[in-house]
């Protein structure tokens, strides 16, 4: 790092105002995203806004190889990771050498000379990114994406399952509440955060004393649709999508199917859509399921407008896209009353939010028996979702840009250059 201190220039500041999200020049670092997940799509969704926009807008993510190339308003740096990356969740991973782009990511802040510096999280592209904000007194925004507090206690509750109740829930406890709190001191860096539901704009805006905003979710209403429902044999198909890890919760799929054949419930199947490490389980204690593996474009799309009712039991996600995708396919949801997804379902209309599996039964039950009330449902689900505009997500993400810059003094780049301090 000496040699990179020695290297930074200190950037001499004019105040100017920003009155358009056109003015204002973005450089992005998202920890996610060539991967297959929310927060993946998020980030490709807002990168196409601004290059629809016409907005200047810088991407620098982990890819493939080394690259970088310009597409209209926008440009895209490529950075490999190194082989001693180690896998987070699927094909996402974490390289400790990653800061050995600095120089290379350097060379594009001062090329592109960005207002603001955008970060997504606690990862190898958003250290870098935010480290190049402090240095540079770049003005720094953050989104969480992820709830990686809860995911990691499930992981590690999963991993000491061989450990007695009562040391396991201490041990998961205690990595829960420190990694919250670490987390925490991570997104004091930025002047604003953006979050997807309101428990985390309070507890953040809490535990960091910053200006915190809600940063929601939009959905393709076109490409996720109930016109593209093919499926008309009768059977309920009960859908899950996403991937098949501890921290989903999709163990509870084996107690819901018990339940429903307790139950004298024969005629259904659970179409399952994702891969992980939990799929093994699931095929061995399913008896009623359609395993899809991972399904991306119109198969995708398919596969929602088929299912009749969709079952979310994740208490870990911060926000829960897939929701809101079955929603616009014209399918209700059931979901856990922990975690982002209730916030997504209107209760009674657009789904149901359960407390435990007893609860996923009887909601799951009411629909398969009251065929009336599955179709209103599912017409309030499509409505919902017309409602949710990414453009209007995103303007309200220019609009915490601004108020970063603004309370960094509404500074931008001058141009002139002297050493560092």
């Amino acid at each position: 790092m000496a040699c990179l201190k020695a290297a930074l220039p200190a950037f001499s500041f004019l105040t100017v105002g920003y009155s358009v999200s056109s003015s204002i020049r973005a450089a992005f670092f998202p920890d996610s995203y060539l991967e297959v997940n929310g927060a993946a799509m998020t980030s490709k969704r807002l990168t196409g806004y601004a290059q629809k926009m016409g907005y200047p807008f810088l991407c620098i993510h982990a890819g493939p190889k080394n690259d970088t190339w310009q597409d209209e308003s926008t440009t895209y740096l490529s950075l490999k990771r190194s082989p001693f990356s180690f896998t987070l969740d699927e094909d996402l991973a974490y390289d400790p050498l990653f800061q050995r782009h600095m120089g290379k990511v350097l060379r594009s802040l001062m090329q592109f000379q960005p207002d603001v510096i955008h970060i997504t999280g606690l990862n190898d592209v958003s250290i870098v990114g935010a480290y190049l904000a402090w240095k540079l007194q770049i003005p720094l925004v953050g989104s969480w994406h992820t709830n990686i507090h809860e995911f990691a206690a499930t992981r590690l509750d999963n991993l000491l399952s061989f450990a007695p109740d009562g040391l396991r829930g201490k041990v998961t406890r205690f990595a829960e509440k420190n990694i919250m709190y670490g987390s925490i001191q991570y997104y004091r860096m930025p002047k604003v955060i953006l979050a997807p539901n309101q428990e985390l704009i309070d507890a953040l805006r809490k535990g960091t004393n910053r200006s915190a905003r809600l940063m929601s979710r939009g959905v393709d209403t076109d490409k996720f649709s109930p016109h593209l429902r093919t499926a008309n044999d009768g059977v309920f198909r009960i859908g899950s999508v996403g991937r098949l890890r501890a921290e989903k919760n999709v163990r509870m799929l084996v107690e819901l199917e018990k339940n429903l054949l307790e139950a004298g419930k024969t005629n259904f199947e659970f179409l399952i859509v994702g891969e992980g490490t939990e799929r093994e389980y699931l095929e061995k204690n399913l008896g009623h399921a359609k395993f899809t593996g991972f399904l991306s474009g119109e198969e995708l799309s398919q596969a929602y407008a088929n299912m009749d009712v969709f079952v979310f039991p994740s208490m870990t996600d911060a926000y829960g896209n897939v929701a809101q995708e079955a929603h616009a396919s014209g399918v209700p949801s059931i979901v856990s009353d922990q975690g982002g997804p209730k916030f997504i379902v209107s209760h009674g209309k657009t789904g149901f939010i359960a407390k435990d599996v007893s609860e996923f039964t009887g909601y799951t039950i009411g629909l398969m028996e009251d065929p009336s009330k599955l179709e209103e449902m599912k017409e309030w689900s499509r409505a919902s979702a017309m409602s949710r505009s990414w453009d209007s997500v995103f303007e309200s993400v220019y609009a915490g840009y601004a108020e970063a810059i603004s309370l960094a003094g509404s500074t931008k780049f001058a141009g002139e250059r002297e050493e560092l301090a």
